[in-house]
């Protein structure tokens, strides 16, 4: 250490010292200057890519939520819908089985008055038949009775005694 202080120069030092804060300014200037203006405009670029990601987070979040909303509102008028369908399809089944239940009733009525018609034509018909049977077979015994005379007294006779019965 000795040896440092004996041969210490006071001119050498200021140089020294003069291309130091020289150094240090063309550095500053040219070098430290464009190299802190990068790491800022670095440090705001990071920043504002940070902040568009905190947005864009954000906005994803609102949008994941609308679209759970679209979903859900989706969802409600599809069950609605379908519940409409099927009221709307049990209304035309119910209207359908009930128009369907009036026409066989109508049906079924017009079969009873038809039958009631034909069976009542039919009771004329064997009516008429039996009668006009009845009038033959009638006509056919009183020829046959009042083709003898003697017969035709006997029967004279027995009306005139069922009559006194009477």
């Amino acid at each position: 250490m000795e040896k440092l202080i004996n041969d210490f120069s006071f001119g050498l030092f200021f140089w020294q010292i003069a291309i130091l804060v020289v150094l240090i300014l063309l550095l500053k200037k040219f070098a430290w200057g464009p190299i802190l203006n990068s790491l800022n405009s670095r440090e705001e670029g990071i920043k504002d890519a940070l902040e568009s990601a905190e947005k864009a987070r954000v906005e994803m979040q609102n949008l994941k939520a609308d679209n759970e909303k679209l979903l859900i509102d989706a969802r409600m008028e599809r069950d609605a819908i379908l519940k409409e369908a099927r009221n709307l399809k049990e209304k035309m089944i119910a209207e359908a089985s009930d128009e369907a239940q009036k026409k066989a009733d109508k049906i079924v009525a017009q079969a009873k008055d038809s039958i009631e018609h034909e069976k009542q034509s039919a009771m004329n018909e064997l009516k008429n038949q039996v009668a006009n049977l009845s009038i033959e077979i009638a006509e056919k015994v009183v020829r046959k009775e009042l083709s003898d005379k003697k017969e035709q007294y006997q029967m004279i006779e027995r009306m005139i005694g069922d009559a006194k019965l009477n």
